[in-house]
């Protein structure tokens, strides 16, 4: 699937493979060509994706072929054995999560997950999850606190579910535990939005020692298309919407709400995502040797200021 700006790239892209292919049949020599076309094609890349409006980022986040939690789980880690249930309800499939080896270190990984066909997505519920799926992702991270393992978040989601029988088993109060219990864990908590993080859904995993995000990624109270359909009763303003919000990893990291921006291939982490997922491992091996050095207490006081310190307050 090509996005509309991917389009110029993509017919560039092909002339050059069918400029190769007759060289090949004819044996004639187009070296000069070629490299002059491969040289254009780098520029245009580079200029197309380092002035991307705020809507379009929103949808290279939302790429089809962008990997996902687990995609990049078994990209990170030598070993990985999820674990399953809330011991309440049932096992949500939206939300994944298991102990793993990383570098060397073991870490309990949490994160959504979306589906890459139409059953996969209807039985990861669009990477929406339900409460149970957030009781247990707390439930992990009790056990890792309890083996004394560090937790990372992948964060990406459109948002919790929002239907009537997820708010009737207590959606919004399985959130809220979520958002007290991880101020409170004295192991180190590294969350890290790799595409969608909206709303309540992506905080219910989002309380960290440190937030980073993908180049490539959102992160807001609400997506730009249900922010269109309040202000102005129409997903047609979605880009105005985007611009307003400012949800993009470079407005996040200005604004003070992340410490940190991984670095993607150019085209997005789905271009390449062997690459993107070592961009990542670094970042987390980096944070993690940095949180091993301050005692439990000092994490836990410094994890309360820095989102207390978030927001302004007008009196």
């Amino acid at each position: 699937m090509l996005l509309e700006f991917e389009k110029p790239i993509a017919e560039l892209e092909e002339k050059l493979a069918d400029m190769k292919m007759l060289a090949s049949n004819n044996d004639v020599d187009v070296n000069e060509a070629v490299k002059t076309l491969e040289k254009k094609i780098k520029k245009l890349k580079k200029d197309t994706f380092d002035n991307l409006t705020r809507w379009q980022r929103v949808q290279l986040s939302r790429h089809p072929e962008r990997p996902y939690t687990l995609d990049y789980i078994y990209e990170i880690t030598d070993e990985f054995i999820e674990i399953h249930g809330d011991r309440t309800v049932k096992d949500d499939k939206a939300m994944v999560g298991g102990f793993a080896s990383m570098d060397g270190q073991t870490v309990m990984i949490i994160g959504q997950q979306k589906g890459r066909n139409t059953k996969q997505r209807q039985m990861r519920n669009f990477g929406m999850a339900n409460p149970e799926g957030y009781r247990k992702a707390l439930r992990l991270m009790k056990m890792a606190e309890k083996f004394n393992k560090p937790i990372v978040c992948l964060i990406d989601t459109p948002g919790a579910f929002p239907g009537l029988e997820a708010e009737e088993r207590g959606q919004g109060e399985a959130i809220a535990r979520n958002l007290k219990e991880m101020f409170m864990l004295k192991v180190p908590v590294i969350c890290v939005i790799i595409g969608e993080g909206a709303s309540g859904g992506a905080l219910g995993i989002g309380i960290g020692d440190r937030v980073l995000m993908m180049e490539n990624s959102w992160y807001s109270v609400i997506s730009p298309e249900n922010c269109s359909t309040i202000l102005w009763r129409s997903w047609d303003y979605k880009e105005q919407a985007a611009e307003a919000l400012k949800p993009t990893a470079k407005d996040m990291l200005a604004n003070g709400m992340v410490d940190g921006v991984i670095k993607e291939p150019v085209g997005g982490a789905h271009i390449d995502t062997t690459e993107a997922a070592k961009e990542l491992k670094k970042a987390l091996v980096s944070n993690l040797k940095e949180l091993d050095k301050v005692s439990p207490e000092e994490r836990i006081s410094q994890r309360i200021d820095k989102f207390g310190k978030m927001g302004v307050v007008a009196s």
